[in-house]
């Protein structure tokens, strides 16, 4: 619904007063107007409180009832006492519900002489034309109940434009004869063009105030008047004599408040208030309005596939514009003026469209045709109500009927889509906006002098409690976002831990199988060692006894062997730790009675080596065997008498050699051997490299290096 409208101001042009003529209004839409604001006060949508600052309006019970006379204590040249009313609340503050008023019929030039006239007199003495004064005659005035309003009638003329001075008097007499340091003249609205101010001097008619400056904004800014105090001091002895000179067009639309006078302390407050209410928030409503803007547009730029905060930063752009009379001056010619209500009034629609298209976005669906009809409409209207068109009708009445259609048809269809399948946001939002027409509704009626002439508009308030709907639907549609993240997560967590669960079971499968296949191996793997080594010695120790060909003592040695084969294995199998000074140590004990009996000395010569987190049974038993063939060989055939065991940590690998003082051997002649081969073979299994060193007559050493690290045994098996 329409906020609160500037009714047709006027605009000076190179430094004169110019007066916009007379426009004619349209019966049929005034009317039909009028009918649908009938409407919406029988069915109880307009509010009945007044704004805080405002006391209620008396106006028939102050017509009715003989007002008190204020005492006088001389006689005045004002002649005699005139009735004031008593003192309000403060004390020293008089409310005058009635007021007596002349009027005199103008021309625009008369009225161009009187704007002229004041500013000339602004700060400096002199004296008003004659012809410009109120009405000496106390015939010529008359009682009238304040506040008054005047409808715009349907008719008037297209000729020269025809205005009417009326000249409100009020009278104020200090209480009890205590007159305030300051005296101050307070109005809550005055809707007519620039008024003045003239008090009562023994030299005549003085202006005290002139509001040609102020005209812009007359309609909704509290007129405030702080009288001389010189002029007070005067007056102590008598009653203050005030006339409020108040111009407007004959057959025109103005409206008259009641008017306050009495102590400036008193009045100041009501004054504040009134200020506040009317400039101060619609002013920080549109730059709050604005600075969200700013920011929905960043957000949208950051996330082009959600359109509402566009939305809402093309109706922050529209509010701005139709409260531009909030903060700029009018301009100064006729036809800019015009183009410039046009704009301010026009945009309301807009602001309503762009609400309607940002509510519906928090609706489950999309409704294509009530948006491009609406809009349609919106454009057409907007259209067809620009200046350049004429006169023909009045385009202010068209454009507050336009945007009173567009209000109640996009509220109550976001009412109902809230109602039938709207979200919680878009329910708030639909009451919030059902807030704004009920206020719209009492704001268009008030511009329009139907009810309530001095309550302050409250669109600007609409718009904040539309504002804060809005604010709780991005609030809760992110906190909706939040916790929808917050239960993915857990609902993912959740399925983590099942699938955790599940891996770990099919872990533990998978470890059982693959223990089962490492022991059904590492029995393959045994078999085969005990059938090629152990196995293979037995039965060539049997076949050999059978046919008597080894004599005892052989067949003695090779049965040790095999014991000694036998716990080989056996050893390789017990855990270790990866500890390879642990293996090495098993060995000892276990070969350590057979070096001796076969005449060799043992030196060992084995330091502390890093753990080897690869050594698993499989490695051992290979080590063992190269440890085994290395000392065989120097038991069996080189004749050793001494054997040394070193061992020393190289940093990323560690060194087993082991060293005879035998006879020695070609390793050229040998290289190709069986035995030489099976040792490299064993080596590379290990990820290691051995090295024999020998030649005939002094020793042989054999040398394992092996990694400690399984990354650098498999870099020594890719180099192999």
């Amino acid at each position: 619904m329409s906020a609160s409208s500037r009714p047709a101001a006027c605009a000076r042009q190179a430094g004169e007063t110019c007066v916009p003529a007379p426009r004619r209004a349209s019966v049929p839409v005034a009317t039909l107007l009028r009918a649908l604001l009938a409407l919406l006060l029988t069915l109880g949508l307009l509010p009945l409180a007044a704004g805080q600052a405002v006391q209620p309006v008396q106006a028939t019970q102050a017509a009715t009832q003989p007002a008190p006379q204020a005492q006088v204590s001389r006689a005045s040249p004002l002649g005699p006492a005139r009735p004031v009313p008593d003192a309000g609340p403060g004390g020293g503050a008089q409310r005058a519900t009635e007021a007596e008023v002349a009027t005199s019929d103008w021309t625009q030039d008369q009225l161009k002489a009187w704007w002229r006239a004041l500013r000339v007199m602004d700060g400096r003495d002199g004296a008003l034309p004659q012809a410009l004064l109120p009405p000496s005659d106390d015939a010529a005035w008359h009682r009238v109940s304040l506040p008054e309003v005047q409808q715009r009638e349907a008719t008037g003329t297209a000729g020269d434009a025809r205005f009417q001075m009326r000249w409100y008097r009020v009278r104020y007499a200090a209480p009890n004869g205590r007159w305030p340091t300051s005296v101050a003249l307070y109005m809550p609205r005055l809707v007519a063009l620039a008024a003045a101010v003239l008090v009562k001097t023994d030299d005549g008619w003085r202006p005290v105030f002139d509001n040609q400056s102020g005209a812009r904004e007359q309609w909704v800014r509290p007129l405030w008047v702080v009288l001389p105090s010189a002029l007070t001091e005067i007056q102590q002895a008598r009653e203050i004599e005030v006339v409020i000179a108040v111009p407007v067009m004959q057959a025109g639309y103005y409206s008259v408040s009641s008017v306050w006078l009495g102590a400036r302390e008193d009045l100041e407050p009501k004054h504040d208030r009134r200020w506040v209410l009317q400039i101060g928030v619609p002013q920080a409503t549109g730059l709050t309005l604005v600075t969200l803007g700013l920011f929905a547009l960043v957000l949208w730029l950051k996330r082009r596939e959600d359109p509402a905060y566009l939305l809402f930063s093309l109706a922050t752009v529209a509010w701005l514009v139709r409260n531009l009379h909030y903060h700029l001056d009018l301009p100064r010619t006729r036809d800019a003026l015009e183009w410039f209500w046009w704009v301010t009034h026009a945009s309301m629609a807009w602001v309503m469209l762009l609400t309607f298209l940002f509510a519906l976005r928090f609706a489950r669906q999309r409704f294509a045709r009530f948006e491009k009809g609406i809009a349609l409409f919106v454009l057409v209207s907007s259209l067809s109500s620009m200046p350049m068109w004429g006169n023909g009708f009045d385009a202010l009445v068209l454009l507050h009927l336009c945007n009173a259609v567009v209000g109640l048809a996009g509220t109550g269809f976001v009412a109902s889509v809230a109602w039938r399948q709207g979200t919680r946001e878009l329910r708030v939002m639909a009451a919030a906006l059902v807030i704004g027409v009920v206020l719209g509704v009492h704001d268009l009626g008030l511009l329009a002098g139907w009810w309530w002439p001095e309550h302050v508009y409250l669109m600007p308030f609409a718009t904040l409690v539309i504002l804060a709907s809005f604010l709780y639907a991005v609030q809760y549609r992110y906190i909706e976002a939040l916790r929808g993240v917050e239960r993915a997560n857990e609902e993912l967590a959740q399925r983590l831990d099942e699938q955790s669960v599940e891996l770990r079971a099919q872990h533990d499968k998978l470890r059982e199988a693959e223990r089962q296949q490492a022991l059904l191996l590492e029995r393959q793997r045994i078999m085969q060692d005990m059938h090629d080594g152990l196995g293979s010695s037995l039965l060539s120790a049997m076949v050999a006894v059978e046919q008597g060909s080894m004599p005892q003592e052989q067949v003695v040695g090779v049965l040790r062997e095999c014991v000694d084969d036998l716990r080989l294995v056996i050893d390789s199998l017990e855990p270790v730790g990866h500890d390879l000074v642990s293996l090495l140590a098993t060995m000892r004990y276990r070969l350590g009675k057979r070096l001796q009996l076969g005449g060799l000395k043992l030196e060992w010569d084995v330091h502390d080596l890093p753990p080897l987190d690869w050594l698993e049974p499989p490695d051992a038993l290979h080590v063992l065997r190269l440890m085994q063939e290395a000392l065989t060989n120097a038991l069996k055939h080189a004749r050793a008498t001494r054997v040394r065991v070193v061992t020393r940590d190289l940093g990323r690998r560690v060194e087993i050699r082991v060293e005879d003082d035998g006879e020695g051997f070609d390793v050229g002649a040998i290289s190709q051997g069986r035995g030489l081969r099976g040792l490299q073979r064993r080596a590379k299994v290990l990820g290691g490299l051995l090295r024999v060193d020998s030649s005939p007559g002094h020793g042989t050493v054999v040398t394992l290096r092996l990694p400690v690290a399984r990354a650098d045994r498999e870099a020594v098996l890719q180099q192999g």
